[in-house]
């Protein structure tokens, strides 16, 4: 309740002033919260260099905070960036949309933007990533590269898309692999995920894709030290482990964050739920580790293009 009369004590004295840096409907400062830290995070660290993208784009300022997870620190830390003069608020994780469809309302010109919901309003947006098919094509990669014929995905969650895609890829490339998989329900337990790691290894699972933020680049490590190969998630990876990794499957979150930013300078960002796939150029395959064969590199560079044409994977044509 405390949280909710601040709230409104501030939206009266916006009104009392004037606002006069919310009149334009162009981007004045941006702000950012994340649910967990930046550093050793894949997805994070993606997140916070869209934000730096947008601070050289525009010459604005931005700012950041950190480990806001509760309703009470997401309410106080709105309530402090629009007092900086931020009127584009990215929420870098799903857990931001009941909460900002909420604190919308009190702030009509500011525009919210978070991940991965099915919640929108006039001033809230969620951006969703159309993981399926970066899964699909991560999966025809493990399919061809195991000879255990045993592969295994660590997930954060069940619902991610991309853990679909990647057992249809898998078995679309080799039906005779047998697909292991386990989830955590937390996108960051590292112990958790080593634990799942320990035992498929223990399976002789000998490819890995750890779909995880904080704990893809902690497992993909260990592959290497074992000897064995792994997928990357969300950033290119190859270069934390060159053994290792056989190739990643990027979502540009920074690169859809300038994006965005742009369509609210320009006036063209709507209230709605956004979905972005390789044909917008914000998913992607990373580099190729070179024990892949050029004959199926050069298949699967063949395979995503004819996607981006046709929207159809090859299971589907």
């Amino acid at each position: 309740m405390k949280s909710f009369k601040h709230i409104l004590f501030f939206v009266l004295l916006l009104l009392l002033t004037g606002c006069s840096y919310f009149e334009t409907g162009q981007i004045q400062n941006v702000g950012m919260l994340l649910d967990s830290a930046i550093e050793g995070n894949a997805w994070n660290e993606s997140g916070y260099n869209g934000l730096l993208r947008i601070e050289e784009e525009f010459d604005t300022e931005i700012f950041y905070k950190e480990n806001i997870n509760t309703e009470e620190e997401i309410r106080n830390a709105v309530d402090e960036l629009v007092q900086d003069g931020v009127n584009l608020i990215f929420g870098h994780s799903s857990v931001y949309g009941n909460y900002f469809s909420e604190l919308s309302r009190y702030y009509p010109d500011v525009h919210f933007v978070y991940f991965n919901g099915g919640i929108y309003s006039e001033n809230v947006t969620s951006l969703n990533f159309n993981s399926h098919a970066m899964g699909f094509f991560g999966g025809m990669v493990a399919g061809e590269m195991t000879e255990t014929n045993k592969v295994g995905v660590i997930a954060a969650f069940l619902w991610q898309p991309e853990i679909e895609g990647f057992f249809e890829g898998v078995n679309y490339q080799n039906p005779d692999v047998v697909v292991e998989m386990d989830y955590i329900k937390s996108w960051n337990d590292k112990e958790a995920a080593m634990s799942m790691y320990e035992q498929m290894k223990a399976n002789d699972v000998d490819v890995f894709y750890p779909i995880g933020d904080a704990y893809s680049e902690d497992i993909i490590k260990q592959v290497e030290a074992d000897g064995l190969y792994a997928v990357g998630y969300v950033k290119d990876q190859l270069e934390i482990a060159p053994d290792a990794v056989l190739t990643s499957t990027i979502q540009h979150v920074d690169k859809l964050y300038e994006i965005t930013a742009r369509n609210f300078h320009k006036g063209k960002l709507k209230g709605d739920i956004l979905t972005f796939d390789f044909q917008d150029e914000v998913i992607s395959l990373g580099e190729f580790n070179e024990d892949i064969p050029e004959d199926f590199q050069d298949y699967i560079h063949e395979t995503v293009e004819a996607y981006i044409d046709t929207s159809l994977l090859p299971n589907e044509q």
